[in-house]
């Protein structure tokens, strides 16, 4: 016989129990703990002696027939646990993720513009500086603010309509060299937004519209975001290289922020190119409230999906701050499932679940403080009259992986870069 050493599974290898069709692999990308996990049992309900000793009985004799001479090789679209669920789609979106978690990318962005100009001030109006995003592209513009000389001012907007008109009135009063639209739709502030054209006040959006560069309506001269259908694409595709094809998803979006609201559809989109990837839920919950209404949510879907809940896949990375106390009380394991991915943005807190295995999995993360430079960079070529960069990074993930311990994604080559281009 072919020499065939067994190792005993950790979690066990029978593959009769509801849910499993959904059971990871014991492959992964960026987690090396990745095991089979067996539908968990009913409250009150332990598992037999004999039910155990069955399924063990059954893994290893499934073991040694693989082993034996002249058995048939795993064919294609198949492995030892188990055939994938769409062997074309998972070797495509494999193959995309594990370029999107290499680390070794060189600086593509900007690299000749105008020197920097003095004397000019920004006012930051942020959606609200409880969005980790927001607050850590805000802290990008005043380091990179820093380097020409020039005055920050943020103004919180709170996460309410009212709140952000206000504070984009208040924005325009100051009248600043430039303002940034942090996060929200400039549509919600027209009014103010028209008047800060009328003051030929330059406006840069951060995430303020779906696509990176110049907008005209609304009038940006520039947004900066990397390029919102490769993100939800990237996120997708983990979950399906992650479950093997075989996932049942949850997708958490705030439908009201344009710029979110189409994320999630795309990425129920690219879900479905999978068939045997399913959306269990299409969770709407606004960021705002996010921290009250999530918790619920999470217990409410556990208890209608259980083991057929695999995989979760959010707008936003907060949403699994929020959810991690429901998952805690619930049982749940802090390394899944279910298995999470962010689809934005990458704040330190989000890095600090996925390096400890608590309850995140995976970000796509924005490299916050390098949009913030981006977002000075805009200002500077429209106060020297010079056309916009429309520059946006490129989509990475993050996992355990390839982290190196980092609590945020930021590419290296950026900062000397923009150094370079405003004689700074």
């Amino acid at each position: 016989m072919t020499p065939c050493p067994l190792r005993a599974r950790r979690h066990g290898q029978a593959g009769a129990g509801r849910g499993l069709s959904h059971a990871p692999p014991a492959l992964s990308f960026g987690d090396p703990g990745y095991g089979i996990r067996t539908a968990r049992p009913r409250p009150g309900v332990r598992r037999g002696r004999f039910a155990r000793r069955t399924a063990a009985l059954l893994a290893t004799i499934a073991v040694l027939a693989g082993c034996e001479r002249g058995s048939p090789r795993t064919g294609p679209g198949e492995s030892a646990t188990g055939p994938i669920g769409c062997p074309a789609v998972y070797d495509t979106a494999r193959a995309a993720v594990e370029r999107a978690e290499r680390t070794d990318v060189p600086w593509n962005g900007p690299t000749t513009g105008p020197r920097a100009v003095t004397g000019r001030s920004l006012v930051y109006v942020a959606q609200t500086m409880t969005n980790p995003g927001v607050a850590g592209a805000a802290q990008g513009v005043r380091q990179a603010a820093q380097v020409v000389g020039w005055d920050v001012r943020v103004i919180d907007g709170g996460g309410t309509p009212a709140g952000i008109q206000a504070a984009m009135g208040q924005a325009v009063d100051l009248r600043p060299s430039g303002i940034v639209i942090g996060g929200f739709d400039p549509g919600s502030t027209s009014q103010q937004v028209s008047r800060a054209a009328a003051e030929n006040i330059p406006l840069v959006g951060w995430h303020a519209v779906a696509a990176p560069g110049p907008s005209r309506r609304p009038p940006l001269f520039s947004n900066v975001t990397t390029h919102v259908q490769d993100v939800a694409r990237i996120s997708a595709q983990w979950v399906i290289g992650h479950s093997r094809g075989r996932a049942g998803t949850v997708v958490f979006t705030d439908a009201s922020i344009p710029f979110a609201l189409t994320k999630s559809e795309l990425i129920r989109k690219e879900l479905a190119t999978c068939p045997d990837v399913r959306v269990l839920a299409y969770e709407n919950i606004p960021i705002p409230d996010a921290g009250s209404r999530t918790p619920r949510e999470i217990a409410s879907l556990l208890s209608r999906f259980g083991d057929r809940w695999t995989h979760s896949v959010a707008i936003n990375d907060l949403y699994f701050a929020d959810a991690a106390p429901a998952f805690r009380a619930a049982g749940a394991p802090g390394s899944g499932p279910p298995y999470n991915i962010g689809a934005g943005d990458g704040d330190p807190s989000a890095f600090q679940r996925i390096n400890s295995g608590q309850y995140q999995s995976a970000t796509v993360p924005e490299p916050l403080t390098q949009q913030g430079w981006q977002i000075v960079d805009e200002f500077n070529r429209a106060f020297s009259g010079s056309p916009a960069s429309g520059y946006a990074a490129p989509v990475h993930v993050s996992t355990a992986a390839n982290t190196g311990g980092a609590t945020s994604w930021d590419p290296s080559g950026y900062r000397e870069a923009y150094r370079q281009i405003w004689g700074r």
